[in-house]
């Protein structure tokens, strides 16, 4: 049997969608409004969301009046998804290393860091591809990604949280070109241990696979309100491509 990757159990947690309960929604909102004005889409229109946790981009998205898929990795996420489905909103557990649909969406998302998971070069690559193929020609691709030149500089070693009653140990630390968390969780007298290993993909990487995978980097942004991005202070890396 094969053994499960650190995002296929983290992510299945209870304990995941705990610790990042109060991610900002009133944030990501206001983050979806900026890309739709940046980008040429007409009420109908598909939108992939790539990764898509319990769907909150997606949700988003289809309020504007999108078309929208959302697939992640996760079923306990899917399942939370699934909640606010309806005929223009479909969830499904998918991973982003196989191909999902051909020639199919107008934009294709993929937010909140929500990449450099996979062990290899190729792996990541795969993903990029898979997206190119998913997308109609002059569709869109857009990637947020954490600034990993500033995650860098300015890790916070260790932090503790309480949240629920429940307590939360955080390390960080570099290692082999990954920001690497590890999280220990004490939920009553039992302890759980969790692990994220993300790559610290910078700007060039990014360029590389994009150019790789046949698509053209239009634009690069560095925040929620689209500034431009500079690799010292941006708190994202926010890339624009298209087909």
């Amino acid at each position: 049997m094969k053994e499960q990757e650190w995002f296929e159990t983290w992510f299945n947690s209870p304990y995941y969608h705990i610790l990042y309960k109060n991610r900002d929604e009133n944030e990501a909102e206001f983050f979806i409004n900026n890309l739709s004005q940046k980008i040429p889409l007409n009420a109908g229109d598909k939108v992939l969301d790539i990764a898509c946790g319990k769907g909150r981009h997606s949700v988003i998205f289809n309020k504007l009046g999108f078309y929208v898929n959302g697939i992640d990795i996760s079923p306990q996420s899917i399942k939370e998804a699934q909640k606010n489905a309806n005929s223009s909103l479909q969830f499904f557990v998918h991973d982003m290393r196989k191909l999902f649909r051909v020639n199919y969406y107008h934009l294709a998302v993929n937010l909140f860091s929500s990449f450099g998971y996979f062990k290899s070069e190729n792996e990541h690559q795969q993903a990029i591809n898979n997206i190119y193929k998913c997308l109609k020609p002059g569709g869109f691709l857009v990637i947020d990604f954490l600034n990993a030149y500033k995650v860098i500089n300015t890790l916070i070693p260790a932090e503790e949280k309480k949240i629920d009653n429940i307590y939360f140990k955080i390390e960080r630390k570099i290692s082999k070109g990954n920001i690497i968390k590890n999280i220990e969780i004490t939920d009553g007298d039992k302890k759980y241990n969790f692990a994220e290993s993300i790559k610290a993909f910078n700007f060039k990487d990014f360029e590389t696979f994009i150019k790789r995978a046949g698509l053209q980097l239009i634009n690069t942004y560095g925040d929620y309100s689209l500034n431009p991005y500079n690799e010292t202070e941006s708190d994202r890396l926010i890339l624009f491509a298209q087909k």
